[in-house]
Formats: structure tokens, sequence, C-alpha cells
């Protein structure tokens, strides 16, 4: 390593350049931003299919690309006894945001480099090369897992920064006092902390502000009765990809080594990482597999699931189905309208009047 006093700053801005260059993709023309767009809250801005696409036309991931905004607040996985909480993916399959960094360039349905000696040869053409070198020594590149090591520490600083938690929504401003909610929204806000009970996974928390904002997620994982997605294009990828064709069953948290490791498959399938509702209003669709295109259906689908079961079909993964908090909270359209209000709050880049 260098002795040269490296910021954060630079440390920020090579990450930045990592995520958003097309270059590093095969073949070119994929970024990390391409899935994960600031304009999209950090998730895919391509609301035209369930799940996204990858580098080579035509070939899709199996899940919906979750937002990686506040991801730094999702601790490194681990088991606390009685659940899993934290890490990255939505299988926590990455335990650390460093970890995550090298899944998608290598992913054959992502950014499909075939191995980390071709990704990283990319990287060492890239205009900000000797950036890298200034900031991890002059050797970086001998070592390709050095160099993944390097870029997911690169690409970490980026995605801690505040461009990418930015507390910068209208509910923010209104914790603040800087805003009032209207009707509607302070209607949403009580129906989420009360007979709704969104609250009870996706907590406000930190009401004094003295610590971290309101993060909206506990990081940890629940299987609550999604149903199948017959529009994801998983579905239809080629056996190399999918040997499961139409009869694919994502088993979420299940799928996890450390999980597997543990001997906890059964206890774990179907589940998945409760998301931050941040940004929620851009990040559609909704669920691993994109099964719903808009927050109504999603508030509907949480308050009719069980008492509605002909409109939702049964659930992908029927064991461990999370029962009592959802499925039944008896919400009129009115008070559905009104969480759906509240969550449009969330939304970065509020300016207050």
């Amino acid at each position: 390593m260098n002795e040269v006093k490296i910021t954060i700053e630079e440390k920020v801005a090579l990450g930045k350049a990592i995520f958003f260059d097309t270059t590093l993709s095969d073949p070119a023309g994929q970024a990390c931003a391409s899935c994960h767009s600031p304009s999209a809250g950090f998730a895919n801005p391509n609301h035209r299919y369930a799940t996204s696409e990858g580098a080579v036309k035509g070939l899709f991931a199996d899940r919906n690309t979750p937002s990686i905004a506040y991801s730094q607040y999702s601790p490194e996985f681990f088991y606390d006894g009685s659940v899993y909480i934290g890490g990255q993916f939505l299988d926590g399959r990455a335990p650390t945001m460093e970890a995550q960094s090298g899944g998608p360039p290598l992913n054959p349905v992502e950014m499909h480099n075939a191995d980390p000696k071709s990704y990283v040869s990319k990287v060492a053409q890239a205009s900000y090369a000797s950036e890298i070198k200034h900031i991890y020594g002059n050797d970086i590149f001998n070592d390709a897992n050095q160099t993944l090591k390097a870029l997911g520490d690169a690409l970490a600083y980026y995605e801690r920064s505040s461009e990418v938690a930015a507390f910068s929504s209208k509910f923010d401003a209104f914790q603040l006092g800087k805003v009032k909610l209207t009707p509607q929204e302070k209607l949403g806000l009580d129906l989420f902390i009360g007979k709704a009970n969104c609250y009870a996974c996706h907590p406000i928390g930190n009401e004094d502000l003295t610590t971290v904002p309101a993060l909206f997620t506990e990081y940890d994982y629940e299987n609550i009765g999604v149903p199948k997605n017959p529009k994801n294009p998983f579905y239809s990828m080629p056996k190399q990809y999918n040997p499961d064709g139409k009869n694919f069953i994502d088993t979420g948290l299940a799928c996890n080594p450390k999980v597997i490791a543990d001997g906890r498959v059964e206890e774990s399938k179907g589940k998945f990482k409760t998301p931050t509702l941040r940004n929620v209003e851009l990040t559609a669709p909704y669920m691993h597999n994109g099964v719903f295109t808009t927050l109504k259906q999603v508030v509907s689908f949480y308050n009719t699931r069980d008492s509605n079961k002909a409109r939702w079909g049964k659930p992908e993964v029927a064991e461990n189905v999370h029962q009592g908090l959802i499925g039944n909270l008896k919400l009129t359209e009115k008070e559905e309208d009104a969480l759906v209000a509240f969550m449009l709050t969330l939304t970065d880049g509020y300016t207050v009047k």
C-alpha cells in the first residue's frame, strides 16, 4: 500500500467512477448504475420487465433488482438465535457491501464477465486506473483477487456516501419540523404505525434523531406469501441458466450458503430480506419476482392476502408464510390510498417550499 495519505473523498470519487462505468461488462454497455440508477432510487430504471436484463440482451436474472440505497446500514449477515439479519442481496448471501460488489460483474446473467481476470483487465484499461494505483498501490493489478477487494472497497465507500443515502425526503423534513404532512399523508402515517401495523417490520425508530434517521426496515427475513409471477422472464431462460423452466421456485434465504451450512434450510424457505421503504415510489416493480407493479397493489396484497385468496393465488413458497401481522387488515379503500400517500413522502430529493 502507498504511504500517501488517502482521503475518504478520493475513495468515494473512485467508487463512483467504477459504479457508472459501462465498459466493465461483456459485452460493454452495462454498469452497476444500469440496474441501480439514482433516478430509480438506486434500483432498476427499466420497469418493462419483472426481473432485470443483463449485459447480454435477452438474458434475465431470476430476481428483481433491489435498491442499494441505505444498504450501508444493513449489518453483516448473522443469526441472532432466532432469525437471520443483515447481509446484502435479497437472500443475504454476501455478508458485507464489499463482498456484494464482486457478484454482479461475474454473474453470467448480469455483467457477464467470464472470470475475475477478464473483469480486472477491463478495469486496468479504465481512465481511473491510475487512481486505483494511487490509492491501493502500483502492483494492485498483479493479483486479480486483490484487485477485486480494492474495487469492492472503493464501491462500498461510494455506496456509503450521502449521494446514495441522502435522507432528503419530505418525511425527513417533517421529522425536523420543517414541513407538515397533508391530511392524507398524516392519516397514512397513523395507519402505518397503528391499524396497518407496517411499523412492525418497517420500523421508523430514532424519532429523536440523535442517531441514524428512520430506515424503515429491521433487515430481517420473512416469507409474506408472495405469489409466483407468470411474467417473470427468467422462466424462459435457456436450461444452462434455468434448468427448471416454468417450474423454477425461488426459495430465497434458503439459498444462502451460510444458512445451508447452518442446517436451517427448511425454516428459511421463501424468506426474503425486508427492504427499506425509502424511495419505494421509484423502485417498482415490487417483491423479489416483480409480481406487483404499483404500490397500491402491494398495499392491497398486505391488506387482503388471506381474505381474498382468489385474487392473489397461492404463495410461490408455501412453507413459512408469515401469519398474523398481514393478510386481513380490514383497511378501507381510503385507508389503502392514505398508506400509499405516506410512502410517497419517503422519496429523496424533496425541497422545502
